[in-house]
Formats: structure tokens, C-alpha cells, sequence
């Protein structure tokens, strides 16, 4: 009787997530470019009627992309099919604020997943994207009197070209890896935010991607300011469909925190295990600003992502805070990189990985003193919980110190989940399923209580959906 209840249960828990996340609409695109070429990148560009110099930076970054090698270091990538990608497909005519103006079945998109809901109940401003172009953007009225500005990226680009032009690239170059080449060649969509001088936006602001359609390249491009004593915390999700061939999602994030600012940027990531997700995250912090990553990566097929922070000017502060589950034929290669520039800076990196059903997550991670960045305190830890004896861990610390008045602390912790803490929990009326759950949220509950009550409930429920195959 206790297997055949197992088994409901895990059958519920697999029909709420189809429901909820796994489903996909009919595909009605408006404009579908396949094949990367000049041509395309050309194309994209006139399509969004874009300035020349974005055009120009556009196929540069084509050349650039076309001359770099793909990267050996991290996950596979060797199935990776550039030809096989749409790299531009618009759904919408327009980005509208009035809900009710969303084409039909992307708003039924949206509404399955919450989203209009999460903004009526505790949000500042709030996007969404469907493919290549976001489809809804609003920001609560009385922070846009302030002069706080919440928009994609196309529009930002048309309305506020001094400031985009100025910060474009500027953190995260196109040279700066292949995928980054990749966005800033093909990107569309995105969210742009700049907050004003001494203006704290108290509720966050927040962004939903959705992949729907087949072997769909997305490729968002998100810019943060925070000017000078302002605060602001930004939350993005993210979800697809399952299909039997893969999508790419290559996405680029710039925040700038300026002197006495801070920037909170939270991620909760859970696209399908067909989507490479390969993105690139940085952050310049300058004198007493704070920058913090909360990312928390559940699903893709495979993961590359290291959310960094320059440390610019003295008493900057970087807190990176990363959690990562890999299941059945997943890896998650995900950590953090901090580069201390200046005295008096602070950083912590604190990465959780859960392995289970033979899936793989690897602690990639850069911490840089540099040479009269005197008196820095950083802290690396990294513990990594495995559910199986088939699935594995790795860590890959790097520490480059040229100063020697620094204070470096770098721990790491592997552990398993016993029978015996199993056995007590089930022996108390718990299912292995909650058993499992419970114990992993435990372990990463460091991770649940920087969220907001709503979208810890989500994280709730998505770790039970994904330990129902990592039990028996």
C-alpha cells in the first residue's frame, strides 16, 4: 500500500508540474529569423528600427563570436547546435502596460504561472517576455513620478539612448566570452532599470521569461543602475516546455551600483532539461555600494553561469549567494566570482549544490585580491549534498591574492543523505518524497530566507516536484 500511495503521489506531483510550467501554446509567430549570419543579425536590428551604432556593435560582436573557440572548461557544449537555433521570434506587435491588451494565448501563458497575480499582490513593477520580445511592462505610478525608470531594453534603447550607449557592454564586453558575443549579436527583450539618486524602490521589480517554441534561442539583455544612495531588488524567472530537441538560452545582465547604492538580484531558474543555459552576470560596485546575486538554478540541461562583482572603490560589499540541483542527465556548473579592487572591501560567496538520479553540479568559482586592495575579508564556502552513489560533485576554487593584508576564509563540505534520516521522518507519518524535500530545504534554507514569502512557497514546491525521483 505504501508504494501504490508513493506512486499517486509522484503521479499528482508530475501532473501539477505539467500544468503549471511544462505545458506550451500554439506557436503563432509574427517573425521567425533561423540561421545566424550578417543577414540576420542585419535584420533583427532593422526590424527593432535601431540606431547604427547598436547595429554596428551588433556585427561585431557577430565577428567576434564566429573567431572564438567554444569553451572547454566547464560543461559539455560539444552538442550545441548553432544551426539548429531560431535566433529571433516575435510573437507580439507591441510591448503593452495594460494587461488586458496581451495577445490571448501569451496572456494565458503568463496567468498559468502567476504572474499578473505576483504583481497585483506585492510588486513594485513588473515584465514578461514571450520569445524574443517582452509582451508587458508596468511600474507603480508612484515610482515612476520619482523619475525610477522600469522597461525592456528595446524601449530603453529608443527612449533613453544616451544612457544605454553609455553602459551598453560596458561591464560585460562583447569579447568577453563566446555567449556574450553571441547576445550582444542577437539580443532582444531584457528589462532596463535606473533608479535615481537617494530613492529606494521598497517592493521589487520583476521580470518572467518564457521559452514556448521549439530549438527557441533567447537572448534577453538586462541593464541596472543605481545611482548614488538609491536601492533596488529586481527578481527574474524563468520556464519552458519540454521538447526532444534542445534551446540555447544566452542571456547578458550589467548592474551598476553607484557610491552608497545597493542592488539585489534575484534568480529562480526552472527551464526544461533540453535548454543549455548559458549566461553571463556581472556587477560594478563603487565606494560603500552593495551588490548581491541570490541565484537559484533548478532544471536546464546544462548550466554555465557565475554571477560576479567588481569591488571598485573602497568599503564595497559583494554577497553571492548560489543554489544549484541537478537531477538525471543534468549538470549544474554554476558559483560566483568576486575581484576585490580597492581597500576595505568586502565579499562572501556562498554556493549550495543538491546531485541526485546521476546528476552532476560543479562549484566554479574566482575570488581576486588585487595588489593595495588592503584590508579585504572575503569568505568562500561551497557544501554539496549528494542523494545517490551514481550522482556527483566538483568544486573548482581559484584564489588569486596580491595582497598580503587580506583576511581569506574558503570552506567546503560534502555530505549524503543518511537511511536513518529517512527512516525517522517516515517512521513520523512523512512520505519519502516530503521526507526528502524536507531535508534538502534544510539544507539550503540559507538560500529560502532571503525570498519573499510568496516565492518561497514556489521553491517549496518545485524542490518536492524534483526529489520524487531521487527516492527508492
Amino acid at each position: 500500500m505504501r508504494g501504490a500511495a508513493m506512486n499517486e503521489e509522484l503521479t499528482l506531483l508530475n501532473n501539477d508540474y505539467e500544468k503549471k510550467y511544462g505545458f506550451k501554446v500554439e506557436d503563432k509567430p509574427l517573425v521567425k529569423l533561423e540561421g545566424l549570419n550578417e543577414e540576420t543579425v542585419k535584420t533583427i536590428s532593422k526590424l527593432k528600427n535601431e540606431a547604427s551604432w547598436m547595429t554596428e556593435k551588433r556585427l561585431q560582436a557577430l565577428k567576434i563570436f564566429t573567431t572564438k573557440p567554444m569553451p572547454t572548461w566547464g560543461g559539455d557544449l560539444k552538442n550545441v547546435n548553432f544551426d539548429n537555433v531560431t535566433y529571433y521570434l516575435r510573437s507580439n506587435q507591441k510591448v503593452e502596460d495594460n494587461w488586458e491588451n496581451v495577445p490571448e494565448e501569451i496572456k494565458q501563458t503568463f496567468e498559468r504561472l502567476g504572474i499578473p497575480e505576483a504583481e497585483r499582490k506585492f510588486l513594485a513593477g513588473s515584465g514578461a517576455q514571450f520569445e524574443s520580445e517582452s509582451v508587458y511592462h508596468k511600474i507603480r505610478e508612484d515610482l515612476s513620478k520619482v523619475g525610477v525608470i522600469f522597461c525592456d531594453m528595446d524601449t530603453a534603447l529608443k527612449e533613453y539612448p544616451e544612457i544605454v550607449k553609455e553602459n551598453f557592454g560596458r561591464i560585460v564586453p562583447a569579447g568577453d566570452n563566446k555567449f556574450a558575443a553571441l547576445n550582444t549579436a542577437c539580443w532582444s527583450g531584457g528589462s532596463f532599470i535606473y533608479v535615481p539618486k537617494n530613492v529606494k524602490v521598497t517592493a521589487p521589480l520583476q521580470a518572467y521569461f518564457r521559452i514556448n517554441a521549439k530549438n527557441m534561442g533567447q537572448f534577453e539583455r538586462t541593464l541596472i543602475i543605481a545611482d548614488e544612495g538609491a536601492e533596488v531588488t529586481y527578481y527574474e524567472g524563468c520556464t519552458s516546455p519540454v521538447y526532444s530537441s534542445d534551446s540555447l538560452h544566452a542571456a547578458v545582465v550589467e548592474l551598476v551600483a553607484k557610491k552608497n547604492a545597493k542592488i539585489r538580484y534575484v534568480t529562480i531558474q526552472n527551464w526544461s532539461s533540453n535548454v543549455y543555459n548559458l549566461v553571463t552576470k556581472r556587477a560594478f560596485a563603487y565606494e560603500n555600494a552593495t551588490v548581491e546575486w541570490i541565484d537559484g538554478n533548478i532544471g536546464s540541461k546544462l548550466t554555465m553561469k557565475y554571477p560576479s562583482v567588481y569591488l571598485m572603490e573602497k568599503n564595497a560589499k559583494a554577497n553571492i549567494l548560489s543554489v544549484a540541483i541537478a537531477g538525471k542527465n543534468q549538470h549544474q556548473d554554476a558559483g560566483g566570482k568576486v575581484i576585490h579592487l580597492a581597500p576595505n572591501t568586502t565579499s562572501r560567496i556562498i554556493s549550495k549544490s543538491v546531485s541526485k538520479d546521476g546528476g552532476r553540479s560543479s562549484y566554479r568559482g574566482f575570488l581576486k585580491v588585487g595588489k593595495n586592495a588592503t584590508n579585504v575579508k572575503a569568505t568562500v564556502r561551497c557544501d554539496a549534498l549528494l542523494l545517490d552513489e551514481f550522482s556527483r560533485s566538483d568544486t573548482y576554487p581559484t584564489m588569486q591574492i596580491e595582497e598580503k593584508d587580506a583576511v581569506i576564509a574558503h570552506e567546503a563540505t560534502v555530505g549524503k543523505i543518511g537511511d536513518e534520516q529517512l527512516f525517522y521522518l517516515t517512521s513520523r507519518g512523512l512520505t519519502e518524497t516530503e521526507a526528502m524535500s524536507m531535508i534538502v530545504l534544510g539544507f539550503i534554507s540559507e538560500f529560502t530566507k532571503e525570498l519573499p514569502m510568496e516565492y518561497a512557497i514556489e521553491l517549496n514546491k518545485l524542490i518536492h516536484l524534483e526529489m520524487e525521483n531521487a527516492i527508492g
